[in-house]
C-alpha cells in the first residue's frame, strides 16, 4: 500500500498516530512517502521533518513487515520553482499545498493514498485503497460543510474534502491536474487554496461513502476518521479544533476512546524520539 503525507516538523504527532493506526489494521507492506521542505517567511522559519524524526517510526513498521518503509522527500527545490505566492500569507502555510507537487517526483507510485496528518484509520483501509481508480484522477468523499456551498454541478453535490484522496498519478500527469492547481495557488487567493484548486480542475473524480473520510462523528462502519475543524452551534456559534494528539480534549469533549491503544504506543514512540 502506497501512502503520502506532507508537512513540516509540526505534523510529527499526527504522522505517528496515523501510521500506527494503519499498521494496526493491515498486515500488508506500507510504502510511505513524506514530503517536507525548508521554508521561511518574513515572520517565521519553519522546521522540516528530518530523518531522525522518522527513524524510530520506520523501525516500528519494519518489525511488522520487513518490506515496509518510510521515505522522506525534500521538496524545497520543486516548491521554489512555483511558490503559491497568492496564498503565502494566509492561515495555511505552503506545507499544506505540498501534495500538489507530487507529479514532480520521479519515483512516486501511480496509485497512492494521500492522508492529512489528522486522519486516523479505524478499519482495514483496503476497501478504499482497492477501489478501481483507473479512470479517475481522484477518489474522495464530499466535504461535510463545503459541499453545501460549493459545486460545479448545480444539480448535485460534488465538492470533495482533500484530506483523504486516492490518487491516480498517471492520469493526473496526463491531464496536468496538479500543474493547473499549482498555478491557481500561485495566482488566486482562496480560503482553502489546494482543496479549492483540486475541486475546480479535477474533471475525473469518484465520490464515495463518507465512511472513508468521516469528518463529523465516527460510527461502527467508519474506516477513516478525519479530525478536521467543526462548528459548534450551542451555546454560541464557534469553531472547534481537536486533533488526535489532543488526548485530554479527545477523551473529555469528543468522548472518543476508539484508538486509545494507538495513543499509548504513540506516546512511547514520541518519548523515544525526544530522547
Amino acid at each position: 500500500m502506497n501512502i503520502l503525507y506532507c508537512g513540516d516538523s509540526n505534523i510529527l504527532d499526527g504522522l505517528i498516530i496515523s501510521v500506527l493506526s494503519i499498521l494496526k489494521n493491515t498486515k500488508d507492506s506500507l510504502h510511505i512517502y513524506v514530503f517536507t521542505m525548508k521554508y521561511k517567511d518574513e515572520n517565521k522559519t519553519y522546521s522540516p521533518l528530518t530523518s531522525k524524526d522518522i527513524k524510530i517510526l520506520n523501525e516500528t513498521i519494519k518489525k511488522k513487515n520487513k518490506h515496509s518503509f518510510i521515505k522522506l522527500i525534500d521538496m524545497t527545490k520543486e516548491v521554489n520553482e512555483c511558490l503559491p505566492n497568492a496564498n503565502l500569507n494566509t492561515m495555511f502555510t505552503p506545507y499544506c499545498m505540498l501534495r500538489l507537487y507530487a507529479d514532480k517526483v520521479q519515483d512516486i507510485p501511480n496509485k497512492i493514498l494521500y492522508l492529512d496528518n489528522d486522519v486516523v484509520c479505524l478499519k482495514d483501509p483496503h476497501s478504499f485503497y482497492n477501489i478501481d481508480n483507473t479512470n479517475y484522477e481522484l477518489v474522495g468523499v464530499l466535504d461535510y460543510y463545503g459541499s453545501h456551498f460549493y459545486r460545479k454541478d448545480i444539480l448535485k453535490k460534488d465538492y470533495i474534502n482533500s484530506g483523504v484522496l486516492l490518487l491516480n498519478m498517471k492520469l493526473i500527469k496526463e491531464n496536468k491536474l496538479f500543474e493547473k492547481c499549482r498555478m491557481m495557488c500561485k495566482n488566486v487567493k482562496r480560503l482553502l487554496p489546494d482543496q479549492a484548486a483540486l475541486n475546480k480542475y479535477a474533471n475525473k473524480k469518484l465520490i464515495v461513502s463518507r465512511i472513508y473520510n468521516e469528518q463529523k462523528q465516527e460510527n461502527d462502519n467508519t474506516v477513516f476518521r478525519h479530525f478536521s475543524t467543526t462548528f459548534k452551534f450551542w451555546p454560541r456559534i464557534c469553531t472547534q479544533t481537536i486533533k488526535p494528539w489532543h488526548i485530554e480534549n479527545l477523551h473529555n469533549i469528543l468522548k472518543v476512546h476508539s484508538f486509545d491503544d494507538i495513543l499509548e504506543e504513540y506516546k512511547r514512540i514520541l518519548e523515544r524520539i525526544k530522547k
